[in-house]
């Protein structure tokens, strides 16, 4: 088969190393070019991300293809032997497929079920369709690799819970209210965990998204990102009034709300529900806040006991996942294993199909006297009879490529009907 699959990921690779191959290669001309010039690949994929650089290869030549893809990554990414021998991982043949249909299927992500990985595997094909770097061998593993993802997500729940704190607020959220459409939100502080939130919350159809921070210009920045609208920090009593769901992220070293501010909120809210989720450490809302009647407060531990319990099931469906995978192995090995019979086969009905013509042309003394009817039902016949002869060679050679064990047979035949 001689494929290759060479590279590193968040596992075996700190960011800087992964942060340096991928910055390096960015700086010279399109790395799959230089890949494609090693004259011992035939094809090449190259996929980068934050979290994995990796080249996926069809190679002439396996032993001198890999020490060529060791020397462009050394010098790409400036690594020393020490690197390259804890960094590397490498993977050929049917074990390169597992891989690659595990990384599409984001069962070797960090975050196990994502779905941004598959999208940059397509991204990275079609970047090698483009470049004339993907033929008929790479070609059929990409798609396969596409079908087992999307095998994986249609037939797990791999994907289906939350595994970040912030994800988990806003489902949580989405189990209070039912459904967060036309809901406005508040979030408290401006850094990751509310950014994070933020885009959760647009997936789920919230109508408005205030962003509050101490410092102004930092809300007015994030508020931009999120088409939401910045609020002043010293108005943040104001704006509990107006909101349906208040997220608090923020380094402060007390309580940014208090007992107070949400009884005062609630006289004028007309005691309509309010749900509150504190994700800071330490925490920005007053523990008394959940004793209010129609208030409903959760705080860090609460929603890590959420992504916990979540983790397990995504463990537990990631061994369904397994399984799929190993079938769409299962199932190229197959493919791939039938490649070596079908020159075999063709030669073989082409051989029957020039004794057929060769034996008519001889007959064509006694066959002028038939109508076009009958020499096409004597045509017909012939090669009724030729296919009925084969059906059982070709079925039995197609079955022995399932096993892996057809090159017997293909010898045997190449010899006794004289295929060479």
């Amino acid at each position: 088969m001689n494929l290759i699959l060479i590279g590193m990921n968040h596992k075996t690779a700190p960011l800087e190393i992964r942060e340096s191959l991928s910055l390096a290669c960015g700086d010279s001309i399109n790395p799959l070019i230089e890949i494609m010039n090693i004259p011992q690949i035939k094809e090449a994929i190259y996929l980068s991300t934050c979290n994995r650089v990796e080249v996926l290869a069809h190679a002439v030549d396996e032993e001198s293809a890999v020490e060529k893809l060791k020397s462009f990554i050394f010098n790409h990414g400036n690594l020393s032997p020490d690197d390259m021998a804890r960094c590397l991982y490498l993977y050929y043949n049917h074990d390169a497929v597992r891989h690659l249909f595990r990384v599409a299927s984001s069962i070797d992500s960090m975050v196990m079920g994502e779905p941004q990985i598959l999208g940059q595997v397509k991204d990275a094909y079609r970047t090698a369709v483009e470049h004339n770097a993907s033929g008929i061998m790479l070609n059929k593993i990409i798609h396969h690799a596409f079908r087992t993802a999307k095998r994986v997500r249609t037939e797990t729940g791999i994907a289906s819970n939350a595994i970040s704190v912030s994800f988990a607020a806003v489902e949580l959220a989405k189990k209070i209210f039912g459904n967060l459409q036309g809901k406005t939100v508040l979030l408290i502080g401006a850094g990751e965990m509310s950014e994070l939130a933020a885009k959760h919350l647009l997936n789920y159809g919230v109508e408005k998204i205030f962003i509050t921070n101490r410092t102004y210009a930092r809300a007015v920045q994030m508020a931009d990102n999120f088409h939401g609208t910045a609020v002043d920090f010293e108005k943040l009593q104001e704006k509990i009034h107006d909101v349906d769901m208040i997220i608090s992220s923020t380094g402060a070293p007390g309580y940014v709300i208090d007992v107070s501010m949400i009884t005062a909120s609630l006289r004028r809210r007309k005691n309509r529900l309010l749900f509150l989720i504190d994700i800071a450490v330490p925490r920005d809302i007053d523990p008394a806040v959940g004793e209010i009647d129609n208030v409903y407060l959760y705080n860090i531990d609460n929603l890590q006991e959420i992504v916990d319990g979540n983790l397990q099931i995504r463990k537990k469906e990631a061994e369904k996942a397994e399984a799929i995978i190993d079938e769409e192995v299962t199932n190229y090995r197959e493919w791939y294993n039938t490649l070596e019979v079908v020159p075999t086969i063709v030669s073989l009905r082409e051989k029957m199909e020039g004794i057929i013509r060769g034996e008519l042309a001889k007959s064509g003394a006694w066959m002028e006297n038939l109508t076009e009817e009958e020499r096409k039902n004597i045509e017909g016949l012939a090669n009724s009879i030729i296919n009925k002869i084969l059906h059982d060679p070709i079925t039995g050679l197609k079955e022995e490529s399932r096993e892996n064990g057809a090159l017997p047979y293909i010898a045997a035949i190449r010899r006794l009907f004289g295929l060479d």
